[in-house]
This record gives C-alpha cells, structure tokens and sequence, in this order.
C-alpha cells in the first residue's frame, strides 16, 4: 500500500462518442467508444449470427488519472462513463445504498464499464474509491461528498429510469439549447 496522500489529475483526455450497438437476434446490447465525428445511427453490419445496428451515441471523454506527488498513473480504458440514478426501484441496492449515505450528506454515482465485458468483469471497488477520491479532492467535503459505485449493484437494468450523465454539444461550436436523454 502506498503512503502517498494521492493529489489525483486528469490525463490522457481523449474527446469522443460512446456508441451503443443492439444485435435484434440475440438482443445483445454493446458498446464501445469512438472518436468518429459522429458515428451514424442505423448503421448496420452482421457479424457470425449477430445483426448489430447502431442505437445511439452520447458525447463523452475518456481519461486516465496520475497522482501529481507520487507519478502513479491508473488506467481507466474500461470506463464507459458514469450513471445518475433517480431512485426508481426501491429494492434495488443502489437505492438502497443512496437512502444510506443520503444522510451522511454522500451523492451517489454509478460507473458503467463498456458492455458486454463490465457484466463479466465490473470496475474493481478500489478503482471505484480512486475515482471517489478524485471527484472529492476539490470538494468541500464536510458539505457534501461523491461515492463512486458500480453498475452490477443494478440487478434490472430494464426496469431502471437513470440516465446516463453525458455532454451534448461539447464537440460543437455550436450551444445546444436543449438536451435529449440517452434513450
């Protein structure tokens, strides 16, 4: 374990898409980042019995944190992005789990690895807690507080109403005057 009092920062900033692709045969949903312009919906392809046609896409960024004190650098290739959760289903453990810190005045974030691969192989807890120190760091922390958690929490994911937190308009000159959800 390090001594380090880790001062986390941005690094390896790389602008994009995350693309969201649905095969109608099997009705597998991945996805994937891109840095496309802007990937085209309705882009279709088959690959072995899989027909995959592309969903929709989210303006995003990927990036990788280095401690500013010790030059550690974590990876964060497996972060699709990040997750808000209205509380819609009162059994679901990241319901749960907001009504618990809630009162520790503690915001809860779910992070989505890219799918299908996160499903077998979530964002290990102590990647989580390096993002949770990252977004905490510049807080004022005895007002309010960030927990990262990751999206496994979330057994029904079809049953679920939160939205992704993504950009609209971030790659563009242009103001976008109103944002659309995912899906």
């Amino acid at each position: 374990m390090s001594a380090c009092q880790h001062h986390w920062e941005m690094t390896n900033i790389q602008f994009g898409f995350v693309v969201f692709e649905k095969c109608f045969h099997c009705n597998g949903l991945r996805t994937y980042f891109s840095v496309e312009d802007i990937p085209a919906r309705g882009d279709k392809y088959r690959e072995g019995d899989c027909y995959w046609s592309r969903m929709e896409n989210a303006q995003s960024f990927r990036f990788d944190l280095h401690c500013s004190k010790c030059k550690q650098l974590e990876k964060f290739d497996d972060l699709m992005g990040f997750f808000f959760c209205p509380g819609c289903l009162p059994d679901c453990e990241v319901e749960i789990l907001q009504k618990r810190y809630e009162a520790q005045k503690t915001w809860i974030i779910v992070a989505f690895g890219f799918l299908p691969e996160a499903r077998t192989n979530p964002i290990p807890p102590h990647r989580l807690d390096l993002l949770s120190d990252y977004f905490n760091q510049g807080r004022d922390t005895a007002r309010s507080r960030i927990k990262i958690i990751s999206f496994d929490l979330i057994k029904d994911f079809s049953r679920c109403r939160g939205e992704f937190i993504h950009d609209v308009g971030m790659l563009s000159p242009q103001p976008v005057q109103e944002r659309k959800p995912l899906f």
